[in-house]
């Protein structure tokens, strides 16, 4: 005991107008780990836990955590807070708890979320795994006598289409910072964009000998650098310009709810809602466009951003309703207000885009691709013919997109058993570059098996 007389005061806050979590107390959310939940961490590797609250009055301002000596936090775009800590060789075999609780504001009370505690244990290495960034692109081998059961041919990235090769020695394959289902998050300083290697069977097939395999993909890209490739998670106005028609600026947005007064923020993507929630989008010029109206001749869901992916779903076609869950808010108005119930795709995609094709028109004119509204998909709209010095009526098909979504993972999908891991145990050693640093990080996950992980080694590039 200390021999040092010891002051401090105490600042008693009032009730909380309601005990209801998610009101005034924060409520965590996804991916917040459970209470004692169990995690594995890796020598000299760097642990990471997500968390993220919300409530409906009050404002998140902080998570103050408790943990071993070195923890850090810091606060993303989106608002999740993010601890990280990297275990030593003296604390192999041992075990470390970390305890959080979040804080939410209003006016000038404060008030605290329950308080949830996670037990890491650290274990030894696992595969030798190399990862390589560079401006545009990401590669990664894998050394093939560090991974039991596997080979190349049943791995791939989240884009299936994205394979992953092998020769006598290594794993190796390599992707776009846009391309092969890449995704991008943010903090304030990084730019972080993830992809994974996965393991896949064949569909046909109803038993598996094969051990899975889970690789989270990173390259962290200061802020400051140039990373030569643009990749926006909120999708910015499209630009429709027609010889005798003009120029205008498109924008779609999503909505709050159906009065369509609260525009979802670009900050607030990717969109997270739950299987049924209905979803409410407008299609509307930038500035106010006199004399057109506009409409919508078909819309399609995808997996990615690219109206033409193979794996799509039909919303609308040739402006008739194919889902039946779409309802429309306007009609031959300069603008479009509709909305649909989420849903999500069945396998490994989690995340939805909407892609539409809209046509402006003159207003009210009764011989426009607009007036004609829902065609039969076999017959094709009968063709407009204008004399040389007419003003033409309609412009053609332009496309718009908006995204991503995804869906909310409820409590009885994020729950898992003590022997595994949902969270991600992140190795980051960094890319050197010249004006900015590039870090290169790599997740393992085996089903049955401890999580094995490997420190990325640096290169220049």
């Amino acid at each position: 005991m200390s021999t040092i007389p010891l002051q401090f005061s105490l600042q008693v806050d009032g009730p909380a107008p309601s005990c209801t979590e998610g009101e005034y107390l924060p409520r965590f959310l996804h991916p917040t780990p459970h209470h004692g939940e169990q995690l594995q961490a890796r020598v000299n590797q760097e642990l990471e836990i997500r968390v993220k609250a919300s409530a409906s009055f009050s404002r998140i301002i902080d998570v103050i955590i408790s943990g071993p000596l070195n923890s850090t936090k810091y606060e993303t775009t989106t608002g999740e807070y993010v601890i990280n800590w990297t275990p030593t060789a003296e604390n192999y075999g041992q075990h470390f708890p970390f305890c959080f609780i979040a804080e939410g504001q209003y006016g000038f009370d404060i008030y605290h979320s329950e308080m949830r505690c996670v037990v890491a244990k650290v274990d030894s290495e696992g595969p030798e795994v190399n990862v390589t960034c560079t401006q545009n692109s990401m590669s990664v081998t894998i050394e093939r006598s560090s991974i039991k059961n596997l080979h190349g041919d049943h791995l791939r990235l989240i884009n299936p289409s994205c394979r992953v090769y092998t020769n006598s020695t290594h794993l190796f394959t390599n992707t776009l910072l846009n391309d092969c289902g890449t995704r991008i998050e943010e903090n304030n300083n990084e730019l972080i964009f993830k992809n994974k290697i996965i393991t896949f069977d064949d569909p046909r097939d109803i038993i598996t000998r094969k051990d899975y395999l889970e690789i989270e993909i990173l390259c962290k890209y200061q802020k400051r650098t140039n990373v030569t490739v643009e990749f926006d998670t909120h999708r910015p106005p499209i630009i429709i310009s027609e010889k005798g028609f003009g120029t205008f600026n498109y924008q779609f947005e999503f909505y709050a709810s159906a009065n369509f007064q609260t525009s979802r923020g670009p900050e607030s993507y990717p969109l997270e809602y739950d299987v049924g929630d209905k979803i409410f989008m407008k299609i509307e010029p930038v500035t106010p466009v006199l004399n057109t109206e506009i409409f919508l001749e078909s819309c399609v869901a995808t997996p990615y951003d690219n109206p033409n992916y193979p794996v799509s779903y039909p919303i609308i076609k040739n402006g008739c309703i194919v889902d039946e869950t779409v309802r429309f808010f306007s009609s031959h108005q300069t603008y479009v207000q509709f909305e649909m119930e989420a849903f999500k795709f069945i396998s490994f995609h989690d995340q939805v885009f909407i892609s539409c094709s809209i046509i402006i028109c003159q207003a009210n004119n009764p011989n426009t691709r607009c007036s004609q509204g829902c065609v039969n998909g076999t017959v094709a709209p009968p063709a407009h013919h204008h004399h040389k010095r007419e003003a033409p009526i309609q412009t053609g098909s332009h496309f718009i997109s908006q995204g991503p979504l995804r869906l909310k993972r409820s409590a009885s999908q994020v729950t898992v058993s003590p022997g595994l891991n949902l969270n991600l145990v992140v190795v980051a050693v960094c890319l050197m570059a010249a004006v900015a640093t590039v870090c290169g990080v790599i997740v393992y996950r085996a089903r049955g098996q401890r999580i094995r992980y490997k420190p990325v080694p640096s290169h220049d590039f």
